[in-house]
């Protein structure tokens, strides 16, 4: 792995790891971050798109594509309701491992990865350990009701929001559309979502409309930040980077920058005690993570 190859791979680091912790920053409800978030990202993909000259894709490239760019802002949407309830540093480990249940599942069963039984054992034993790095992400030394009952319902929304980025990662796979070319119609589906989600707001709760508010647009900052991981993801997932299977893991360690900095710089304390045991969680979720990855390219 050369320096530059290895740049590239932190880029999912910076980009996703503060993506959350920005858009909490700058605030607004739900509908103003997915909208700011789905305008920043459009604009940026443009720019690559203009400056790199992709090609843009027709037919069920083009279809699977914006597909997969309204999957996720579907269960970006969710998961931006799940912050708050339970603030960023609870709920970005917990879709993170939600993630990459969904992600090695789909592998075993759909694709025929873990051929052997060894590797399915193996595999299956990773899965249980990601879920109990979740768990001690959300640990808490002090539980009430009221926090006991948020955190569940910020779990099951987040399990519900695991649809749409199953979509995200398995619609382009689909097709055989180069993942660059792609970039710009997900841009397009995400905004989409986004511009229908708002209108039915408007109309449904009679709201000020997010168009109307000046905090939505302030959110296309933190779209820069989830572009910027989201192509620096692709640009290091190529075989004369960093490959598929190590980009892939240098992504995933972009949740303890996530869950440390929604912490420092959001007001969401742990104890001392907690702290430990989030990190060991972290820990966990980053190692069992690496151990699917390398059985998938085994």
């Amino acid at each position: 792995m050369n320096t530059l190859a290895l740049l590239i791979g932190l880029g999912p680091l910076l980009g996703w790891g503060l993506y959350p912790t920005i858009a909490s920053k700058i605030g607004g409800r739900p509908v103003n971050q997915i909208l700011g978030s789905t305008i920043g990202t459009l604009i940026f993909a443009i720019v690559f798109a203009l400056i790199k000259g992709t090609s843009f894709p027709t037919g069920m490239n083009l279809v699977f594509s914006i597909l997969s760019g309204v999957g996720w802002a579907a269960a970006q949407i969710i998961t931006f309701r799940s912050f708050e309830l339970v603030g960023s540093s609870r709920a970005m480990p917990v879709t993170t491992a939600f993630q990459l249940l969904g992600a090695s599942l789909w592998g075993v069963f759909a694709l025929g990865e873990w051929p052997t039984t060894s590797a399915r054992i193996i595999g299956a034993l990773a899965l249980v350990v990601i879920i109990l790095g979740a768990y001690l992400t959300v640990w808490s030394e002090k539980k009430t009701h009221a926090d006991s009952h948020a955190l569940k319902k910020a779990v099951l929304l987040l399990l519900i929001g695991e649809i749409g980025y199953w979509a995200y990662s398995a619609a382009p796979q689909a097709t055989d559309i180069n993942r660059m070319d792609a970039f710009l119609p997900q841009a397009i589906g995400m905004l989409l979502v986004a511009v229908l989600y708002t209108l039915f707001l408007s109309i449904k709760d009679k709201q000020k409309s997010a168009f109307m508010e000046s905090v939505s647009y302030k959110q296309s900052i933190s779209g820069f930040f989830f572009a910027f991981a989201a192509l620096t993801y692709l640009i290091s997932a190529q075989p004369d980077m960093n490959g598929l299977a190590t980009g892939f893991i240098l992504s995933q360690t972009s949740v303890v920058l996530a869950t440390l900095t929604g912490i420092w710089f959001l007001g969401q304390r742990k104890t001392k005690k907690e702290m430990i045991v989030t990190i060991i969680g972290l820990v966990l979720i980053i190692g069992a993570a690496a151990v699917t990855v390398i059985l998938q390219n085994n």
